[in-house]
């Protein structure tokens, strides 16, 4: 744990920093159904204002990390394909960034959730996720959602994008630190969007291979598959 935590963390320039990011990671691993930042503090024994503060005040480079973290999952999953999935969350109430009644597979049907998009590096045996975005519906761009907006410190240049927009962006930027799918692959409504991914594909074909941030070399391509002995993704 100390060795993920001291890598992981690394980009952060100070060491309270790094401390507060190791607890808060300690508290998202510990057992216990519930992760809001109270109940973690209280099985951490700590402050929950520790936690806070360095979710939502502290400044530190989060694409720096992310990378980190997708390296590291590529390292471990091997994958053979980059599956693109969104995932709901289902929230009481309308405080939450993105919060709005829309389908959410978790549930089954139309509720109060989030929806997060995610690339999930992924094999035959595991998947971890090595990006991922929060789906802001339409309701929560113009003058009715400022109030919400800005209780939620939702930056002004973040607004509504649809979900394949949003999985495009991801493998853009994880083609940026040198990591590219042997083949990515989405439900169909996500994977219909083939206007939009010629011109994308492209762009990253032309990106250096050799990452940025971590320079272990790995490239994410994992073995080949025997397409013949495994289910078509759905």
């Amino acid at each position: 744990m100390e060795e993920f935590i001291s890598e992981v963390f690394a980009p952060l320039a100070r060491r309270d920093q790094r401390a507060k990011g190791g607890l808060y990671l300690q508290g998202l691993l510990l057992d216990g159904r519930r992760k809001p930042m109270q109940p973690m503090a209280e099985r951490l024994g700590i402050d929950h204002q520790q936690l806070q503060q360095f979710m939502t005040s502290s400044t530190w480079p989060v694409q720096e990390v992310r990378a980190r973290l997708a390296w590291r999952a590529v390292r471990a999953v091997r994958p053979q394909v980059w599956v693109v999935d969104g995932t709901g969350f289902p929230k009481d109430g309308e405080a939450s960034a993105g919060v709005a009644r829309q389908y959410s597979g978790t549930l089954g049907k139309v509720g109060d959730c989030q929806i997060g998009v995610s690339a999930h590096a992924a094999s035959d045996a595991a998947s971890c996720p090595s990006s991922w975005r929060l789906f802001l519906p339409e309701s929560w761009n113009g003058p009715d959602a400022v109030d919400r907006r800005q209780a939620c410190r939702i930056p002004e240049d973040e607004h509504h994008q649809p979900k394949w927009r949003l999985a495009l962006d991801m493998l853009d930027e994880l083609a940026g630190i040198g990591l590219r799918p042997a083949a990515p692959v989405a439900d169909a409504k996500d994977g219909a969007n083939a206007t939009r991914r010629p011109a994308r594909a492209s762009t990253m074909a032309d990106r250096p291979s050799s990452p940025r941030t971590c320079r272990t070399p790995c490239s994410g391509a994992g073995r080949t598959t025997n397409r013949s002995s495994r289910s078509s993704p759905t």
